[in-house]
């Protein structure tokens, strides 16, 4: 599984299992800098459908957030975006309250990144929150050793 590749990099990630629907985990990379990169957890119920994920669409809610200029304030529960399979979308969340920085819009040609890559190419999008709720951020979220005994991971 995808969680043995990319073991270094999963041990700086925190993860928001269930987020919002049962089986929409997803994790947070809080980086050094204060960024937090957000994208798909390998558990996510998305990579389950036959075909896993065949397009990602940033077309979602009042507005399209490809190709964004102007840092727009998002709460953790707005969709950035959608991810379909062959039978089903999901709606993918922020996880983070924060100004969207960037969205990964080279998923919209390339929606494959986005499970075969989940450490590098995958990631959604490019959040900054503010310096002072990011502790309170990470504590809401589950580390890696309790999100892998959560979903019976070795």
């Amino acid at each position: 599984m995808m969680l043995n590749k990319a073991n270094t990099f999963l041990n700086l990630l925190n993860f928001g299992s269930d987020f919002v629907k049962p089986g929409h985990d997803q994790y947070v990379y809080g980086h050094a800098i204060g960024l937090c990169v957000t994208g798909l957890a390998p558990t996510h119920v998305a990579f389950k459908d036959a075909g896993g994920i065949t397009a990602v669409d940033f077309n979602v809610g009042k507005s399209d957030r490809s190709g964004i200029k102007n840092a727009q304030h998002f709460e953790s529960d707005t969709a950035p975006c959608k991810v379909c399979t062959q039978s089903d979308s999901y709606i993918v969340r922020c996880c983070v309250e924060g100004s969207l920085l960037e969205v990964n819009d080279r998923l919209i040609k390339h929606s494959k990144f986005a499970e075969l890559s989940v450490n590098r190419e995958g990631y959604i999008a490019i959040i900054m929150p503010k310096p002072a709720d990011w502790p309170k951020v990470k504590a809401s979220l589950l580390g890696l050793e309790e999100y892998k005994k959560l979903r019976e991971i070795s």
